[in-house]
């Protein structure tokens, strides 16, 4: 192993024994936290988790926000996210967040300070914690990991992507393993771009490209950014002389990619937006797993 990631190592496992013994202590909001974490550096599938956990708590009815650092933002601080703002005052997951789902998406890098304005504007109801795993100053009502294949092969940071080992799961109460896409996925104007030009900034490009292959779907050019990546006129014109020096009939690129794009979006056309989706098997049995286990650990606090 690399030596840095040895001490990389040594000391997120003495965080996590500082923790596990109560020598450093988490704050507990009134409200339960699910907290929707992974293991590695992105790329696991936290986000379409997040939509897909609440569109499930909507249809029960019940009410619940979101706390996200907000990565990829230009302001700091605790704030509201507002759904008709830009990616780049509250990070283009948090807006893709509060656009799909509706309800409040609440950004602080201190998570705990987000949950307090969350419930002093809306109540203490259902929190759901963005990328919380080893957000530990929070307390976690349930603790849900996704992982992929990858992150059993993988090794800790900086020679690796994993924020802490595999061991690390032992705390998850529930442990999702992403995968797989579908065809129906890619839709634009109710056809399939098949001579495309795919493009994103996503942490897993490589996926996205995968993705799109198993769908039928074989780009004729490719363009790759860094993950959260804000576009610029000058990334606009040089996509549209790869769409024509490679004599593409249009662009394909991710949902997150799309709210980055802000007021360019229209320049690139005609453009199919990859929906964020992911199903879960047994999902009412899962949610009604969540909140039973969330409500037999509040009645014993």
């Amino acid at each position: 192993m690399n030596p840095v990631s040895s001490i990389y190592g040594l000391v997120v496992a003495a965080r996590n024994h500082l923790y596990d013994r109560h020598w450093l202590s988490s704050r507990h909001l009134e409200g339960p936290v699910i907290s929707i974490g992974n293991l590695s550096m992105g790329g696991s599938g936290k986000t379409p988790f997040v939509i897909l956990l609440g569109e499930l708590l909507e249809a029960r009815g019940i009410h619940f926000d979101v706390l996200s650092r907000g990565y990829g933002r230009q302001t700091r601080g605790t704030l509201l996210v507002d759904p008709g703002g830009s990616a780049r005052d509250f990070g283009d997951e948090p807006l893709l967040i509060a656009r799909r789902l509706e309800v409040p998406v609440v950004l602080g890098e201190d998570r705990y300070q987000a949950g307090l304005l969350a419930e002093r504007e809306f109540g203490p109801q259902i929190h759901l914690l963005d990328d919380g795993f080893q957000h530990r100053g929070l307390a976690h009502d349930f603790d849900i990991v996704l992982v992929t294949a990858d992150d059993a092969r993988d090794r800790l940071l900086p020679s690796g992507r994993l924020r802490e080992p595999v061991a690390a799961l032992e705390r998850a109460d529930a442990i999702v393993l992403t995968s797989g896409a579908s065809p129906d996925l890619f839709p634009v104007d109710g056809k399939l771009v098949w001579r495309a030009v795919a493009f994103c900034g996503i942490a897993r490009p490589q996926n996205f490209m995968l993705q799109l292959r198993k769908a039928g779907i074989e780009p004729v050019a490719e363009a790759v950014y860094r993950d959260h990546h804000l576009y610029t006129e000058n990334d606009i014109r040089e996509l549209l002389a790869l769409k024509a020096r490679s004599e593409a009939e249009g662009f394909v690129t991710t949902e997150k990619d799309a709210i980055n794009l802000g007021g360019y979006l229209s320049a690139l056309h005609p453009l199919a937006v990859v929906p964020v989706k992911m199903d879960l098997v047994d999902a009412a049995n899962v949610v009604d797993t969540i909140l039973r286990t969330i409500g037999e650990r509040k009645n014993r606090a």
